[in-house]
């Protein structure tokens, strides 16, 4: 009889567990960094590998740090709307190429056009992991003073954009994002 009801227990016990997690937003997973200091880098540009990207980069200004990827669907996905921001000068966005082909990499931002200021070039994916990425696209709010006031996981649109990003930057005092 135990036989037959450890199953049933243990499927009871399962049920309120995956319920739970059916109801979780993906993009909304946690970053030990939201509200402390971004971690310190330097990595070489994609486009230039005696060039450096480094926190310094974007310090004293409002700026995202976006990781992508030429394997990463999402990453085409945002693509388009990265182009728009950066035109827009809107905010100023750093990439974290990650874990990537540098030829493949220049090729995508050669056909599909080049938002970023500076974009580092993360081939071993080791500063992606000192930054807590889960995958790509993450796209990370940093302030003036370098604290990271948002992450976003997933890609960015104008939805995402006026609803989580937009509201942060005008709490901060900054005007010129919308």
């Amino acid at each position: 009889m135990t036989r037959f009801l450890t199953p049933i227990a243990v499927f009871a016990v399962l049920i309120p567990i995956f319920l739970i997690g059916l109801n979780r937003d993906p993009s909304r997973l946690p970053s030990p960094f939201v509200g402390k200091a971004s971690p310190d880098f330097s990595l070489p540009t994609l486009k230039n590998p005696d060039v450096m990207l480094s926190s310094n980069d974007y310090r004293g200004k409002f700026a995202l740090v976006n990781v992508w990827a030429t394997w990463c669907v999402g990453c085409r996905q945002e693509h388009q709307y990265l182009m728009q921001l950066a035109a827009g000068n809107n905010i100023p966005i750093y990439g974290l190429n990650w874990r990537d082909a540098r030829a493949d990499a220049l090729r995508w931002l050669a056909e599909l056009g080049d938002p970023y200021v500076k974009s580092g070039f993360d081939a071993d994916g080791r500063v992606g992991i000192d930054w807590g990425v889960y995958g790509a696209p993450e796209t990370f709010l940093i302030a003036p003073d370098g604290t990271v006031l948002y992450k976003h996981l997933g890609p960015l649109d104008d939805t995402v954009w006026q609803r989580e990003f937009l509201p942060r930057l005008e709490s901060q005092g900054t005007e010129d994002a919308s």
